[in-house]
């Protein structure tokens, strides 16, 4: 499998997914800066995901699959021994899709006006207001259990990568103040696998 990948952006979670899984993959960098957005080879990334975004994940026959979600579980299916999912068709696989659309719909997309140069100081401070109030429900639900199911799955690295935005020199924010996320990040970190991708990508 190669992964295409911007560092430090969504697409490391499939590649911590990657990581722990023991299968062998490639990565291959996009530089999203640029028109059109082209990969370390000089390819143009659009030819390989019309989307125009990070992760995409071509496997060994040669179909492309793109949205993060899909990807962790993909590669989570296919280690069922390593338990990054739950079985398919059980009520734990489906807590952790609920896990997975609300680390994408409340807290992923929450950033983007953060994110932007453009954006007024009032709307990034109700977008961190928001995100705030989702840290608040997260910071509960880790008060009694180091993942989000309990044992470590895929979602755990959807979580790890969007609360490491907050300490980007883009954002300047921080999640100290939530004692279990902070807890949760110092786990995350510890893990070979975060380390391995990490390091991968030039993040260490």
């Amino acid at each position: 499998m190669k992964l295409y990948f911007s560092p430090g952006s969504c697409a490391l979670a499939t590649h911590i997914a990657l990581a722990e899984s023991g299968l062998p993959y490639e990565i291959e960098a996009v530089n999203l800066r640029v028109d059109p957005h082209t990969t370390a080879s000089g390819a143009v990334f659009t030819t390989i995901n019309p989307k125009g975004y990070v992760p995409a994940l071509v496997l060994d026959n040669g179909e492309i699959l793109t949205e993060g979600q899909v990807l962790l579980q993909y590669v989570a299916d296919q280690v069922p021994d390593k338990k990054l999912a739950p079985a398919a068709g059980t009520i734990a696989r489906y807590r952790m899709m609920e896990w997975l659309s609300f680390i994408s719909t409340e807290i992923h997309k929450a950033y983007k006006p953060l994110w932007m140069p453009t954006a007024s100081m009032e709307a990034k401070d109700a977008a961190w207001a928001q995100l705030s109030r989702r840290f608040d429900y997260l910071n509960r639900e880790l008060s009694d259990k180091d993942y989000l199911l309990g044992a470590f799955s895929a979602a755990d690295c959807y979580l790890f990568v969007t609360l490491s935005w907050a300490d980007n020199a883009v954002i300047k924010r921080s999640i100290d103040g939530w004692t279990n996320l902070s807890a949760f990040m110092k786990r995350m970190k510890e893990r070979a696998s975060v380390r391995k991708a990490m390091k991968e990508e030039g993040l260490l």
